[in-house]
């Protein structure tokens, strides 16, 4: 390994550890001093679980990603707060894009229409960060990576159905991204380490079934993500993202994830592992 990559793979595993001792370290402390019904949620099984999982995964990955720059802290927080706004303000009354979308036509503006907005400003402000400095890019690819990360943090959410899938989904994302430390980048490479840290963290909670991610730690994990893959790409690259994560989210309004999962050799095992049997 040559010495200018020796700091950046220290950064990422720096980042790793901070995020996954703040995120355990902060969903018990805040399962254990936080009370009342609005946390909890009841899962696809019936069981009762904490939403504490969601701010919990946010420090953790603020925490590590603050290691990068500003662009991965802001993806994190700004997301992570506005699904936060979901989880503990929303009706439940629109679901998915399209029904947020159908309500805001209507007149009626729900909590998700602001995060959708909100998270897709989020996403273009943390694009200019991650863009500065790189004369390869212009005013177009910027916008192009703020809808990248918005798109990311939406599909995540998307997988947040069962326990372990949009933690797992998160890991594998991350696992290329950890490769642009092989050029020196070190931003992206921190803000993986980062979400990879604090998905760790929780882990075990969430594929137990007492805690999930909720809208506030899904939709920040993916911001995270959008952003850690804009410093690895450039106009090509963005839209292809782009274009996948588009696609994916215009399908799961007509095919339910969870079923082509449960239904593909593979894919249904890996989505099950971990989970206690019953």
């Amino acid at each position: 390994m040559s010495p200018p990559r020796r700091p950046v793979a220290a950064a990422g595993a720096l980042a790793a550890v901070t995020s996954a001792v703040t995120a355990g370290l902060g969903l018990r402390l805040l399962t254990r001093s936080v009370t009342g019904a609005r946390w909890r949620r009841t899962n696809h099984a019936g069981s009762d679980v904490t939403l504490l999982e969601g701010p919990a995964w946010v420090a953790g990955a603020a925490a590590g990603a603050a290691l990068g720059g500003p662009a991965g802290l802001l993806a994190v927080a700004g997301s992570g707060a506005l699904g936060a706004l979901d989880d503990l303000a929303g009706d439940g009354s629109s679901k998915g894009l399209r029904g947020h979308l159908g309500a805001a036509a209507r007149g009626e503006l729900t909590t998700g229409a602001v995060k959708v907005v909100g998270i897709g400003l989020t996403g273009l402000a943390a694009a200019a960060l991650a863009d500065r400095g790189r004369d390869d890019l212009g005013v177009v690819d910027t916008l192009v990576g703020g809808a990248v990360v918005a798109g990311a943090a939406n599909l995540v959410n998307l997988l947040d159905l069962r326990p372990g899938r949009a933690l797992k989904a998160t890991l594998l994302a991350a696992a290329p991204l950890l490769l642009a430390g092989a050029a020196g980048r070190r931003a992206p490479r921190v803000q993986a380490s980062a979400a990879v840290g604090a998905s760790l963290g929780v882990l075990r909670d969430d594929l137990a079934g007492r805690a999930m991610l909720g809208d506030t730690g899904a939709n920040a994990a993916g911001a995270l993500l959008g952003t850690a893959l804009l410093g690895t790409t450039g106009r090509s690259g963005r839209l292809v993202a782009l274009g996948v994560l588009t696609a994916l989210t215009l399908a799961s309004e007509r095919v339910s994830f969870t079923a082509v999962i449960e239904s593909t050799p593979g894919l249904r095992e890996l989505d099950a592992w971990g989970r206690p049997t019953r």
